[in-house]
């Protein structure tokens, strides 16, 4: 039987249109599973490891998701990481069942890179603000109207987005595709996050065209109080996620992805720092350094809602006996249309490409040569 969950409802007031386009995604709400005794954890932590054992299965998680689903796929021979690695390593990993602890987006990720095995969910309808306030009908016509684009999609998006890009990138990447396309002369058409859309325009140059979009969680770090905190820990560094409002960003320290943000901490010289990305990520920065104190970024203050609190009640909706639910009874398999799967592919696999020709020395322009928009 399922533990009891309660409902979170999560008022989510869209920006207002700009020059791109928005979509209402208000009626979002998640439903977070309570916690477990400790006797039930332990208990179910090893139901899991059994049935990950029986299945040819291995877990793949998101630094967001519950801590214990973190350590749960670092200890069966899994990984715990962003949503870049987390594609490569569902594809390369010889397991035939991937189990992925995370949001939607990230499960219909892994089903297209890995047609043949089979994809499971805690809970299916953990979704992501990004990739509801982004349909795909919509932002097709949005991209009909710049026919002369090239089109950059972030991977908080649905499969059919994906579909209509020619280029899918993470936040630990983009900057360099976008530079790369840039250099090349391309016109970019980007979505659905307006943040980081607008932090790559500024760090780049680039023409761009944005879509309206923003993380629920990542949208709510207020300048202000940030400021103020900063003043009551003179000697903390902040780190922010790009996905952050402008005024956020402007007071980093460093700026970069989830995995970014954890060399970040573990290379500066600082014993404090201040945390600008969704909360579950305290657990992985203080795993990692154990010496150094990590403090939240503040969501309260003037002209905040607070309607995240600095953690996404989706990827809160990963719970362990969801995930041991899904392994006994497949229940949360990630399908995916194989022909729409084909299409979304492309700009995933030229991302790995990307990605894996700089990590080896080639020319950011030599990988982008001849691909996207004419």
């Amino acid at each position: 039987m399922a533990a009891p969950s309660f409902v979170i409802d999560v008022d989510y007031e869209q920006p207002a249109a700009g020059a791109g386009a928005a979509c209402d995604t208000r009626h979002a709400w998640a439903r977070v599973p309570s916690e477990p005794s400790q006797d039930v954890r332990i208990a179910l932590k090893e139901r899991i490891r059994r049935l990950l054992r029986e299945r040819n299965a291995v877990m793949v998680s998101h630094f967001y998701v519950h801590p214990d689903l973190q350590d749960l796929a670092e200890e069966t021979g899994g990984i715990v990481s962003d949503s870049l690695e987390m594609a490569r390593f569902g594809r390369d990993h010889a397991a035939q069942t991937l189990v992925v602890s995370g949001v939607r987006f990230m499960g219909e990720t892994s089903k297209i890179l890995s047609p043949e095995k089979r994809v499971l969910m805690p809970d299916l309808d953990a979704n992501c603000s990004l990739d509801l306030g982004c349909p795909v009908d919509e932002f097709s016509a949005f991209c009909d109207r710049h026919p002369d684009r090239t089109v950059v999609v972030y991977a908080n998006t649905s499969a059919a987005v994906k579909a209509r890009a020619d280029w899918l990138v993470t936040s630990s990447c983009a900057l360099d595709v976008v530079s790369a396309l840039h250099a090349q002369g391309r016109k970019i058409l980007w979505g659905p996050d307006r943040h980081l859309g607008d932090y790559i325009q500024r760090q780049t140059g680039a023409d761009m065209v944005s879509w309206n979009g923003a993380c629920i969680v990542h949208d709510e770090f207020k300048a202000l109080e940030l400021e103020l905190l900063k003043k009551a820990h003179p000697a903390a560094k902040v780190l922010v996620h790009p996905e952050s409002p402008a005024d956020v960003i402007a007071l980093a320290d460093a700026v970069g992805s989830t995995s970014a943000i954890l060399n970040a901490a573990q290379r500066m010289d600082a014993s404090e720092f201040i945390v600008a990305t969704d909360s579950g990520m305290l657990h992985k920065l203080r795993t990692l350094n154990p010496g150094k104190t990590f403090v939240e970024a503040p969501t309260a203050g003037n002209g905040a809602t607070c309607k995240s609190c600095a953690h996404c009640p989706w990827m809160a909706m990963n719970g362990l006996v969801e995930l041991a639910n899904a392994l006994e009874t497949g229940a949360g398999e990630i399908h995916v249309d194989p022909a729409l799967g084909l299409r979304a592919r492309v700009p995933i696999d030229r991302m790995l490409a990307f990605t894996a020709g700089l990590k080896n020395g080639q020319a950011p322009g030599s990988l982008v040569a001849g691909i996207g928009a004419a």
